[in-house]
């Protein structure tokens, strides 16, 4: 669902083997004044709307990594990482979720036309946190808008 204009984006899944950990110390971390406290990385992830027809960018937004938590994890698979304990990271088999009303997570659609478009999502964008493999960091999903809801369809991780 579509709410005042926004299209809110909100998980991501560690399918690694190591642990994906801030690349700043606490001590270096930036203020954010649209959720009001500090962050580890500029961009954890990038949102980029794209017309389908000529995959032209139409709006855009991003999440800072604040706070980056396992919120859940596969079966089997214990949380380690929370952010009341004051750490950050995102454990192998753990999922990232941030709710729709968490301001700053989403994409302003107010002056986007009804239509058809495709959302891709960038996980790690800078490529700042290492990794083995970064061909798994973007998915493509088929979105149709009315101006009043968004449909989602036909996600796929693709190389860019």
């Amino acid at each position: 669902m579509c709410s005042r204009g926004k299209l809110p984006l909100k998980r991501v899944k560690n399918q690694g083997t190591a642990d994906f950990l801030p690349v700043k110390p606490h001590h270096q971390w930036e203020w954010h004044s649209c959720h009001q406290h500090y962050h580890s990385m500029e961009a954890f992830s990038n949102y980029d709307l794209l017309d389908a027809s000529t995959g032209k960018k139409v709006a855009e937004g991003h999440k800072a990594s604040f706070c980056l938590e396992d919120t859940s994890c596969d079966p089997g698979v214990r949380r380690r990482y929370a952010c009341t304990a004051h750490t950050q990271g995102l454990g192998p088999g753990c999922y990232d979720t941030y709710h729709a009303n968490i301001d700053c997570q989403w994409i302003d659609v107010t002056d986007v036309s009804p239509g058809q478009y495709i959302l891709k999502v960038t996980v790690n964008p800078s490529f700042q946190v290492q990794e083995s493999d970064f061909s798994n960091n973007v998915v493509r999903c088929d979105i149709r808008y009315t101006g009043s809801y968004v449909q989602t369809h036909n996600c796929r991780i693709t190389r860019s």
